[in-house]
């Protein structure tokens, strides 16, 4: 609840998203970008980028300039906001001619609070002249590491955003990423201009995460073994390389009953878009996707990440993985890797057609996943260390963690293998050094006269499964490397050298001949069983909610926002009003039906009321809607503008505007007493509304038009409920 002390941001943050207190370095970012400053923000997905820029926009009045990449995180930001009661929008190619000149036209007469617009859109000459002749707050860049060419989501049109800072210099730019080694950041600095920008990195950490990786053993069983035994029923993401694997995987999991869908970039559009509508709108379905699937996407109740082939780089698997768990609750991401992945991946990488640079550069990139992939360490101090960040002590939720690996000295047992490629000429793959060492009679291995070499049979100490663990850490540790052709030959490079004449030690990390099965560790306490099904009923009213508005679910409230209410069951508007996520406006839309909810399970022990060093207005304002009608109207008959209703309630001009408007069609309020109008201003409106055709008199929208633009949104809603009620 708000407190004369608090700060603008605060009050912002407090009444419009419900939140009692910023995270991390938020604060700081808000009041810089507020004062009118350049930031560069890195931040982990989940940690409240978007909050970033949100609360300074707000703050800073006129309207904000969102680039983002994509159509799914646009309207997706645009539907949360809206539920907030902010005025916002987006232009992509989606919008229709018609819908993007309403927006267009919203944005010249400064009627929009956000906007968010794709690059290519943005660097048009047609919108650069719309902006000319607009007022900006400020330009938000997300998904900023998309300029760099080095990095693993390059798009060339982010390229042409330098130009925001020659031709809109005094406008505050903040640039934002949840994936940047220090590469990266050097490159957004200087592509677009953010020399002077001060930089805020926040830890990579994301401490709900557990991190698991597997030896590949028929992935789609291990998947599927996986999802039963921790994720039955939750919203998940699973990554594949491939088209063929995506469709594949998704219809073998539809037939075991896991609720599942493809997508990829080979499907339609229109399959695309009504896929990725059902993920983001029902609840517990599994997106099976090739990398183009996933970034901005703002589900915040992913509950788990899978990778059934090998990521391309640790900043690609951290961008990945980061969409799990985006709400704080405790999420898992799996990976199952095999040799035949860094195969596949090898392949591709020869088979690019970038430059010779950024070629290696992905090579350098790929050596440092596999390392992360085969590390005995802590998978989070080597997955944070790797963009710069030291974790003091283990996480202890990660698999080497709950499973401490044993090391041994393998030394000789790499010079057996090590001897077995050289003494082959470099041109065969694990599966057949492996069955020489084991002294297998096969016809291949005879037929090559390899049963003849000295190290035939001499590696029976090891099994097959133990061999490859070998061959893949050889491979991690830079000792071995795959043919550039991707067939699977192991080549043994320069630095093994140093092995072969037992001129260094080795300890590699010991896996048994039987996978262990970690079990996952939770980052919060779960839900007790009658909490588990208040919880059910609260998503279920939730589903209700958002079908009948045609918005994801979560838009509404996050589980976080849920598991609260099921955990401390308020029994009041006022209680309500106390959860993290309840702002003013979603107290206003929601609060009686989630009450009625809650009021059917009593608190088990006291609930705290709210109350405190309040404003009475505030205080009075989540009491009932009822209430904060009354406490609008008393503000108004005591002299007070709608501005200046909106200045003193910390609430948006709409939302007081929809106040006075719910009290003109009861009658409570005149027009004229609630905006000023003379009585010729009304007849004039009257008149418009009148020569409207039937079905257009219901919407504002029509009537301004009608009118030339001549009366703000906000006064002429009063006067449109009014002549309605007439």
């Amino acid at each position: 609840m708000l407190s004369q002390t608090d700060s603008p941001e605060v009050q912002v943050l407090k009444t419009v998203f419900g939140y009692d207190a910023f995270r991390g370095p938020q604060a700081d970012i808000v009041r810089h970008v507020a004062a009118g400053a350049d930031a560069l923000v890195l931040m982990p997905t989940g940690g409240g980028k978007s909050l970033c820029y949100q609360v300074p926009a707000l703050l800073r009045g006129a309207t904000a300039i969102v680039v983002s990449p994509l159509i799914a995180l646009m309207k997706d930001q645009v539907d949360a906001l809206r539920q907030l009661g902010v005025r916002a929008a987006y232009l992509n190619s989606s919008l229709g001619a018609y819908e993007a000149r309403e927006v267009e036209e919203a944005l010249r007469h400064g009627e929009l609070q956000l906007l968010y617009v794709a690059p290519e859109r943005l660097m048009t000459p047609r919108f650069l002249d719309l902006l000319d002749r607009s007022e900006v707050s400020l330009f938000a860049i997300d998904e900023a590491h998309c300029v760099s060419q080095w990095g693993h989501d390059f798009r060339p049109e982010y390229l042409q955003l330098a130009v925001l800072a020659e031709r809109y210099p005094h406008v505050p730019r903040l640039a934002l990423t949840a994936t940047a080694d220090e590469a990266t950041r050097r490159e957004i600095v200087e592509k677009l201009h953010l020399q002077g920008a001060r930089q805020f990195i926040s830890s990579f950490d994301r401490p709900n995460i557990h991190y698991r990786i597997v030896e590949k053993n028929n992935a789609l069983r291990q998947l599927l073994e996986f999802i039963r035994a921790e994720h039955d029923g939750d919203a998940g993401i699973v990554y594949c390389l491939s088209r063929k694997s995506v469709e594949e995987s998704a219809a073998w999991l539809a037939a075991q009953g896991v609720s599942a869908l493809p997508y990829h970039a080979g499907l339609g559009p229109e399959v695309r878009a009504r896929h990725q509508e059902r993920f983001l709108r029902e609840e517990g379905l599994v997106m099976v996707a090739t990398v183009a699937f996933g970034m901005g996407i703002d589900k915040p109740n992913v509950r788990f990440v899978a990778h059934l082939d090998l990521p391309k780089s640790l900043e690609g698997y951290y961008q990945e993985t980061g969409r799990a768990g985006r709400d704080g609750l405790p999420s898992t991401v799996l990976m199952t890797y095999g040799l035949a992945d860094v195969v596949s991946v090898r392949r591709m990488l020869a088979s690019s057609t970038a430059p010779e640079p950024v070629r290696r550069v992905e090579g350098q990139k790929l050596d440092a996943l596999l390392a992360f992939a085969e590390s005995a360490q802590c998978r989070r101090q080597v997955l944070l260390r790797y963009f710069g960040e030291e974790l003091s002590a283990p996480c202890g939720n990660c698999d080497t963690c709950q499973n401490p690996c044993e090391t041994w000295d393998a030394l000789v047992a790499a010079q057996k293998l090590l001897s077995a490629a050289v003494r082959t000429g470099n041109r065969f793959g694990a599966g057949h050094l492996i069955d020489i060492l084991l002294g297998k009679d096969s016809p291949r291995v005879r037929a090559l006269g390899h049963h003849q070499l000295s190290v035939y049979g001499l590696g029976s100490e090891l099994s097959e499964r133990q061999w490859r663990s070998v061959v893949r850490q050889l491979v991690a540790l830079g000792y071995l490397t795959t043919d550039a052709g991707g067939h699977g030959s192991l080549i043994v490079t320069p630095a093994a050298r140093a092995l072969l004449k037992g001129e260094c030690a080795l300890r590699l990390r010991r896996d048994s001949d039987k996978p262990v099965k970690s079990a996952r560790r939770p980052a919060a306490e779960p839900l007790g069983a009658h909490d588990e099904g208040l919880f059910a009923e609260l998503r279920a009213l939730r589903l209700q909610l958002a079908q009948a508005q045609k918005v994801p679910p979560y838009v509404i409230f996050h589980d976080a926002t849920l598991k609260a209410m099921a955990e401390s069951r308020p029994q009041t508007l006022t209680q309500l009003a106390t959860i993290s996520g309840v702002g003013q406006g979603k107290l206003e839309r929601y609060g009686d039906a989630f009450l009625a909810v809650l009021q059917g399970h009593p608190p088990r022990g006291p609930v705290a009321s709210g109350s405190g060093p309040l404003e009475r207005s505030v205080a009075v304002a989540v009491g009932s809607k009822a209430d904060t009608l009354e406490v609008t109207l008393q503000l108004l008959r005591g002299g007070l503008t709608i501005a200046d209703i909106a200045r003193e309630r910390q609430l948006t001009a709409q939302t007081v505007s929809g106040h006075l408007a719910e009290l003109a069609r009861a009658g409570e309020v005149t027009p004229q007493e609630a905006t000023g109008f003379s009585d010729s201003d009304l007849r004039a409106i009257e008149q418009a509304w009148q020569a409207l055709p039937s079905d257009a008199r219901g919407k504002l929208k029509p009537l301004r038009e009608a009118l030339g633009g001549a009366y703000d949104y906000d006064r002429l809603r009063v006067a449109h409920a009014w002549i309605a009620r007439q």
